[in-house]
Formats: C-alpha cells, structure tokens, sequence
C-alpha cells in the first residue's frame, strides 16, 4: 500500500524500510553491472587452521553429553543496526565463540549445529553466510554484506579449515533444523536471545511439539544455563587468552599514567583518560571488554560512572577500572585507584590500606576446595572490623556481619568476585550452586575486587571520608595449589603505587 505525503497529498510507492538506501546514487545500467563484474585480480589467501580449533572439540563433547539425541541451536547473532543504514561493529554469541573459537567480526548469522547421532553424540555443522562471488551484485551494491563496502568474508573452506567443523551455507539451515524433527522426533534447543530470526525458524519446525510453549521455554533455558557453565573452568587455551588480555591491560594502564597531566588540564579530563586507554585497547586488542569506567574525585563513588565527563584535579583519586578484550574476546577486568598527583593524602591512604587488606584477605581464602562465597566472606571481615574502627558502624563488627544487619554493606554494597572470561562477567547464566555456592577448581578466573565508597552527600561518615572511592580488582587463576594474581605486575600496595608513578612520570 503506498504511503500518502501529508505535505504534497500525493503518495510514494517506495517502502519506508527502502528509503535509508536513497542517499546511495548508485548507478543502475546493466553496462555499469558489466563493469563492475569484470577485470578483478586475485583475492587472499586461504585462512589457515587456528590454534584454537584444538580445543573446541572438547568443549562440544561436553556439551552433547548433556543432550543425547537432541538438535543443538547456537547462534552468532545478526548485525545490529546502530543509525539508519550503519550497523554496529559485530560481536558473536559467547556460547557460539565458545564452541567455534570465532570471534571478531567474521561470522554474522552464522549458526552452529549440533546434530544428533544414534550413538547419543552430535556432528557439528556451521552454517554461514559466505562471500559472495565479484561476478555478483552484492560484490559492489550491498553495503550490509557486499565485499566493495565491510571487506572480504570467509569461504566456506576457509571457515571449515580455520575451525576444523563441517561448513554448510547457510540457506540449508531450515532443511536441516527440520530433518526428522516432527511429532515424535528429534528435539531442538535454542540458545534464546542470540539471533531472533533463526528462533522465529526454530520456532516454525517446533509448531508441532507436543511440548507446551512454556516446557520448551523451560528447556532452552537449560541449554542456555549449560552453555554458561561450560565456561566455568577454563583451559590451557583460554588462560592464555587470558593472561594476553591481562598483559595489554597493565600496558593501557601505564599509558594512562603517563597522560595524567594532560588530563588534568582537560576540561573533561576524565574524557581523555577514557580516550587514552580504549585507543590502546583497539591497537592491542580488539577493544575493551567493557565500558571504561574512568572516575576521578566523588565520581569514584558511583559504581559503574562510564559518563566519564569530570574533570580530573590534582589532590583526588582516580578510580580506573578498565580492560583490554583480546581478538579471541576474552577480556581481562582490572581496577587501581590511584592519587592524581602521584600521592595518597592520609585518609586517602587509610581508606586504601583498608581495601588492600580486604583483598589480601580474599586472596588467601580463594583456594581449591573453597567456594566462590568465602572469598566474599573474607573481604567483608575485614571491611566490617575496619569500619568498625574507624567508628563509622552503628553497632559492632559482628552485629554487621550477622545476616541481619549487614550495616558495613552501606559502603561496599557490590560483590567481591565474578568470573571472568568471554564475558566480562562469564558464566552469568550458571546455577546459583555452581557459582556463587561453586566450588573452586584449578582453572577456574575470577576478580577480587573488594571496594569502598564514601558518598559526598554521606553524613553517617566525617567530612575528611566524604567523597573517596577506592576499589581495587584483580584477576585471579585457581592453581591446584592455591591461586595465581594474574594483574600481579600492577602494583598494588600503596607505596609501590606511589613509586611505580613517579617513574612512569619522570
């Protein structure tokens, strides 16, 4: 139906979703088609296997020990639109980079299947959408996929070589989602919220479940959950990863350092500290695992400030928790709250100690055998009896720490640790008693990231604590015997801070 121009009357015929296209004043000639699909030299190289493809076969064995005889659904996810005809910088599925090992921008809607085998296991099958050939006009005349405008995309051989998985284009998906799936036959799971379109397919061939909506919700759920937990101990491979993301990390933090001067004499320097660090990140990784929270002076009291639009003064802490996503997506998470002028003030370096020491404590708790909640556990001890020195509590330490009054939470109401991985916050979909109640095992990383936050609005504390936010966060590696700092090379107690400033600044 075509659309009535309220201003002329008249009417357009051409669909409004059409109309983002009409700046493009491509020409339309068939010699112009001719043109463009004629006298092209050869392309790349073929890709060649990636380390990476060693790994992933065990991750999915684990997986389809769970699901005997089901169909498997792992979506990438689509391109997201960000303005218009502009879409955002592509970033697949965790699960699906998971159990692929892709990551960057190769592979949207991109979908990997497991399917069942009568023996319970499950063959893999990547379906994706491939380059299109140069003799075509996607080549030249569309800019979402076409090669002329976001670059080349892999061949399905290339894709089949760099994973070491079947590959399959991806106009076979719905075929094969079908195959022997009616009444009675072969389950699908979803991993739900990757790709809207390939549930609303998987939807389609489950019409005839004899499952009601709310059962197959449920069991989707379930391999969402266990997807999730796959992640919960990493191995060799990913703690790799791991430290690479660490290392260019404690590098971005060094550059910040340097730069403090010139971020004190910015208007907004809190702006060119963010600027500093997420640049580094794009140089040595592929960006940041999250948004940088770069917060200077009573800023550092809001927990998660990423306006990062202050001004940065001499005399206050910076508070910067930050990290660097290497190009496998596995981010570090790090924070160090440090004195702008290369010196903690006396309070400053009270409230600092205080959180030092509750990380120490946490530190010494996070040992195999222990659970996810100890290390919490030990952080808040020592938050509690410091507090409780300080005057600052309405009661005693333990009337703080008792379930019921919790009173020193006022001042650190956040957690102390989450694991880390694909997601800066991994394995987010676990089972509360594999994850918080988990017990931890050799391979598992996580932070320790103990805080404190004195509001400047804050009158239960005294003037001189008002405005000060220390948080320190470090990722942590279980070992069989204990664990390992992997942020180690930051330092951490106040006077090596102090001196590790003075020589980047010299």
């Amino acid at each position: 139906m075509a659309d009535t121009n309220p201003r002329t009357g008249g009417t357009d015929d051409q669909p409004v979703a059409d109309r983002v296209n009409n700046r493009s004043q491509r020409p339309t000639s068939a010699a112009f088609r001719r043109f463009m699909t004629q006298q092209w030299g050869g392309q790349s190289a073929p890709l060649e296997r990636d380390p990476v493809a060693d790994h992933t076969p065990a991750r999915r064995a684990r997986l389809s020990e769970q699901f005997p005889g089901e169909r498997l659904v792992l979506p990438a996810g689509s391109l997201m639109t960000r303005s218009n005809d502009t879409d955002y910088r592509f970033r697949p599925h965790s699960a699906f980079a998971h159990l692929t090992g892709l990551g960057i921008d190769r592979e949207p809607d991109a979908v990997l299947v497991l399917h069942p085998r009568d023996d319970g296991g499950h063959d893999p099958v990547l379906y994706v959408r491939p380059m299109a050939g140069r003799d075509t006009e996607e080549f030249f005349a569309d800019s979402r996929y076409g090669e002329f405008w976001v670059g080349a995309r892999p061949s399905l051989a290339d894709l089949a070589e760099l994973t070491g998985i079947p590959v399959e284009h991806l106009d076979r998906l719905a075929d094969a989602l079908a195959k022997d799936a009616g009444v009675g036959g072969v389950r699908l799971r979803i991993v739900r919220g990757a790709d809207d379109a390939v549930t609303a397919l998987v939807e389609t061939v489950r019409a005839e479940d004899e499952r009601t909506a709310e059962q197959i919700a449920a069991d989707d759920d379930v391999l969402t959950e266990a997807v999730s937990e796959l992640r919960l101990v990493k191995d060799e491979w990913e703690i790799e990863q791991l430290r690479a993301a660490v290392a260019a990390t404690v590098a971005g933090f060094e550059r910040v350092v340097r730069e403090l001067p010139r971020a004190v004499a910015h208007r907004r320097g809190e702006r060119v500290i963010e600027a500093v660090f997420d640049g580094h990140a794009r140089e040595e990784g592929n960006t940041v695992g999250y948004e940088t929270i770069a917060a200077s002076g009573e800023h550092a009291t809001t927990l998660h400030w990423i306006r990062n639009d202050g001004a940065v003064h001499a005399g206050d802490l910076l508070l910067l928790d930050a990290g660097v996503e290497a190009e496998s997506l596995y981010t570090a998470d790090v924070t160090r709250t440090l004195p702008i002028d290369g010196e903690f003030t006396q309070v400053q370096r009270r409230v600092y100690q205080a959180v030092l020491d509750a990380a120490d404590a946490a530190f010494a708790a996070a040992v195999p055998g222990a659970r996810l909640r100890d290390v919490h556990a030990a952080a808040m001890e020592v938050i509690a009896h410091r507090l409780e020195e300080w005057g600052l509590l309405p009661g005693t330490a333990e009337e703080a720490l008792d379930p019921e009054g919790q009173y020193h939470r006022r001042w650190m109401v956040h957690g102390t640790s989450h694991h880390l991985g694909l997601d800066v916050h991994d394995c987010a979909q676990a089972k509360r008693e594999l994850y918080l109640d988990g017990v931890l095992e050799p391979g598992m990383v996580f932070t320790i990231e103990p805080g404190l936050y004195f509001k400047a609005d804050d009158l239960a504390v005294p003037e001189e604590y008002r405005g000060i936010g220390v948080r320190i966060e470090d990722d942590v590696l279980i070992t069989p015997d204990g664990n390992e700092n992997l942020s180690a090379d930051l330092p951490r107690r106040p006077d090596d801070v102090e001196a590790w400033m003075r020589t980047l600044r010299a």
